[in-house]
């Protein structure tokens, strides 16, 4: 099996609540940590069955969880308490809250992955976690799986589209920097005798802007490697749409420091 199928393998037995509790910034990073060594016991909401085929998978022995099993959670917020600071909305992996800064938040039980990272940063701690409605109406094992299952899928899929669209707003914003550096170089006088103090001020500025022309480039180019590697059809599609703006941005980088030199 090549490394990046047992990434897979094992990503794919982890329970997708991306709650953190295993020392990694969610299941993926932490699939990738086990298949380089990293000891499976460090999933309490993957409970000892999850162990027990991590163990399996990958010839590990079966040490137990360094926390208690954890049964399937739900977050619901104290409406009637809640300011609307918006904290628990930020610090959701999953999206699964919705609300506006001032404005009374709830959160979308069906998406709801009981990660409980929307507990610590409320300020008026009116976040309570409760046993998952759904575990708690199933009537048989099935009726588990099938949830478990359901969230997995669907914790997965939310948390990735969580990282793309954050990472789409932090790209947006360095162009938009980069746009704004662009145009105040352009409107920079050069007249009288602070001409030559003012060519200075703005070729330094054009460096600045060059490195973060490159830099914004190479970002790209790197999500767009890593989602080749992983097989993300749809990253890969907005590495690649991202792709001419940055490089039309560092020639405009370029072409502006040849200028002033």
């Amino acid at each position: 099996m090549s490394r990046r199928d047992l990434i897979d393998a094992i990503d794919a037995l982890l329970p997708q609540t991306q709650c953190g509790k295993c020392g990694f910034d969610g299941c993926l990073p932490y699939a990738e940590a086990i298949a380089e060594g990293e000891p499976v016991n460090r999933c309490p909401p993957g409970g000892d069955s999850t162990l027990a085929q991590l163990a399996e998978l990958t010839g590990q022995p079966e040490h137990p969880l360094i926390e208690p099993a954890q049964r399937p959670l739900a977050a619901v917020i104290r409406e009637d308490e809640c300011i609307g600071c918006t904290k628990c909305i930020q610090a959701c992996p999953v999206d699964a809250i919705l609300g506006a800064a001032k404005r009374m938040h709830t959160v979308i039980t069906d998406e709801c992955t009981g990660c409980e990272l929307c507990v610590a940063p409320c300020p008026v701690d009116c976040i309570d976690l409760v046993a998952h409605p759904t575990w708690d109406a199933a009537e048989s094992d099935a009726e588990r799986d099938a949830y478990l299952a359901r969230r997995a899928e669907l914790g997965r899929r939310r948390h990735r589209a969580r990282q793309q669209r954050q990472a789409r707003e932090a790209r947006d914003k360095r162009l938009e920097r980069q746009k704004r550096l662009m145009q105040q170089r352009r409107r920079t006088p050069h007249q009288g005798a602070a001409a030559s103090s003012g060519d200075a001020v703005v070729q330094r500025q054009r460096r600045m802007a060059l490195k973060a022309a490159e830099q914004a480039l190479k970002r790209v180019q790197q999500q767009l490697e890593s989602a080749c590697r992983r097989g993300d059809d749809k990253a890969e599609a907005t590495a690649l749409a991202q792709l001419p703006e940055a490089e039309r941005l560092l020639a405009d980088a370029r072409s502006a420091l040849d200028k002033s030199e």
